[in-house]
């Protein structure tokens, strides 16, 4: 059947969206610092869930918190198309990452309202809790969760700096729901996100169609020493757990420099110690560390080296190494069927696109383990994100939504 050829969406309307959502969780000028169970990501939520109602959609939440919210196909019992990305932000986030696919979803819903245009199969409109993974590692959780990557209960147990659980915190905000995480058939996922690097601002392109992701690798890491004087404590005596951490940091550093001719990448984001005061050495530490790199093989052997480094670094501070927890994601996993309905979208709709890869985690990694998948780019000023200065303009969505919306049309419409 599909949606009319000329429909487009309302952008000053998705664009009074993204306004709403950037008064809510305000952090440094400009920007966001809304973390994922927090009082403010409760404050967005009931924000998302409202418009949700207002637009007639069917609200569910799962055991993860996540947010489903259908517009009802003709035949409601197929398959249904999602829709999604995620709505919690970094500490230091913009206004857009993420913010930007789930209210396109919204976007997308209003727009076949207006047209009086029901889809053969329903649209469902998805918020994946702890994309960021800023407040409870790993990222993606409930996503992870949604394809049986990660068990309920483990990802419940997962504690933030005051030791706050991810299960403990989502009652308390009040969106632990009832709908089963796992085992839903989906028949397609659609994810529209600001592409998080400079390529389609740099080189004017309106939108960018993911062919792929770089193929990726991370660790979080723990070290176990033990407490003693500074000053007179021996070095051959000594077990401090922050040098194990800060060694394996510098060493993860070393293995993207490496490997940057390439294109290649390795990240030390993240270390934490105690006590890591003055005066006492600290008895444990924890680090998450990453690599990527655009090619499978290559990324493989950096992680290897990432694996390798971590017990050196335990070894020369005299300290115990315990992996607590690895992931992967990235790769060709993107379904050719679905990529392909983009371009032609982008083609018929006279954009200016181009293929482009995926340089950083998303919701879509996971769905694409076990349904057909696809994402589309919208470009961001100089690539600047995970940072208060993120800066889109409102012509900058236009393309990417209107490719979404007749690509999401037609899927429903099979």
């Amino acid at each position: 059947m599909g949606v009319n050829a000329q429909a487009r969406v309302d952008l000053d309307r998705f664009w009074d969206t993204i306004q709403t959502s950037a008064r809510i969780g305000v952090g440094r000028p400009g920007g966001l610092a809304r973390l994922t169970l927090t009082d403010e990501d409760r404050q967005m939520r009931d924000q998302f869930v409202n418009w949700c109602k207002q637009a007639k959609l069917e609200v569910e939440v799962d055991e993860l918190g996540s947010i489903f919210a259908c517009r009802p196909g003709r035949e409601p019992d197929l398959p249904p198309v999602l829709v999604g990305s995620h709505l919690d932000t970094q500490i230091n986030g913009g206004r857009y990452d993420g913010i930007a696919g789930v209210l396109a979803g919204l976007e997308l819903c209003r727009t076949l309202d207006e047209l009086d245009q029901q889809t053969k199969r329903s649209i469902v409109v998805v918020n994946w809790t702890n994309e960021e993974g800023a407040r409870f590692s790993p990222p993606m959780a409930a996503s992870g969760g949604f394809v049986g990557r990660y068990e309920r209960d483990w990802i419940y147990g997962l504690a933030d700096d005051e030791g706050k659980t991810f299960g403990d915190e989502l009652e308390r905000i009040g969106y632990r729901g009832t709908r089963k995480a796992t085992g839903h058939a989906v028949d397609a996922y659609f994810e529209l996100h600001i592409e998080q690097g400079p390529l389609l601002h740099a080189e004017n392109k309106q939108v960018g169609i993911v062919c792929g992701g770089y193929p990726s690798h991370g660790m979080r890491v723990g070290f176990a020493g033990q407490t003693a004087h500074t000053g007179p404590t021996p070095m051959d005596l000594r077990h401090n757990a922050l040098v194990a951490a800060a060694r394996w940091a510098t060493a993860v550093d070393d293995i993207g420099w490496d490997f940057a001719v390439h294109d290649g990448k390795a990240t030390a984001a993240r270390l934490v110690a105690w006590p890591n005061k003055a005066g006492i050495l600290s008895e444990t530490s924890e680090a998450v560390c990453d690599v990527r790199h655009p090619d499978a093989i290559t990324a493989r052997v950096m992680a290897e080296k990432m694996r390798r480094a971590a017990f050196e670094a335990g070894a020369r501070a005299g300290c115990e190494v315990t992996i607590h927890d690895e992931w992967q994601w990235g790769g060709d996993i993107f379904d050719d069927t679905l990529v392909d309905s983009l371009r032609k979208q982008a083609q018929r709709l006279d954009y200016d696109w181009r293929d482009i890869q995926s340089q950083a985690g998303h919701d879509a990694y996971f769905l694409a383990m076990k349904y057909p998948t696809a994402m589309v780019f919208t470009p961001c000023k100089n690539g600047i994100t995970h940072n208060n200065h993120e800066h889109c303009e409102p012509h900058d969505f236009e393309p990417g939504l209107n490719i979404l919306l007749h690509a999401v049309v037609e899927r429903a419409d099979r």
